[in-house]
């Protein structure tokens, strides 16, 4: 029964994951500097640069997983960049302890998050995709 929906699941589950993604790409370029200001509060080395490369993994890694186009890197870049803005971004061990909860659940969020990309990026995007179109998966 579940084998049945592998692919209609894996095109549900990329759609979903690249929702987190894509908004999140277009929502830097309207607001580049604020997210620059952010980046540089919480003490991101080369913030303007780490701002667009991350503006730029959002909206290509995003799209790819959504379409299921070189899934597996895409898949691997977000979660990679998941992770790594998971500590600057969601810090909870550096904040007082009343402050904590909500960037705890973000950061354990994101957490999980990245085994789901890591999963795709382990057994890619199923057939219902292009990388299934063209390798024929």
């Amino acid at each position: 029964m579940i084998a049945t929906l592998q692919n209609p699941l894996a095109l549900v589950g990329r759609i979903l994951i690249a929702l987190l993604f894509i908004p999140a790409g277009f929502g830097k370029i309207s607001g580049f500097a604020g997210t620059v200001g952010y980046a540089t509060s919480v003490g991101m080395p080369m913030p303007t640069v780490a701002v667009a490369v991350g503006l730029l993994i959002e909206l290509l890694g995003g799209l790819a997983l959504l379409f299921g186009f070189g899934t597996r890197i895409a898949a691997l870049a977000l979660a990679v960049f998941t992770l790594a803005a998971s500590f600057f971004f969601h810090a909870y061990w550096a904040l007082p302890a009343d402050q904590q909860m909500m960037q705890q659940l973000l950061f354990f969020k994101n957490v999980a998050v990245t085994g789901g990309l890591l999963a795709f990026a382990a057994f890619g995007a199923g057939a219902w995709s292009v990388d299934g179109a063209r390798f024929g998966r």
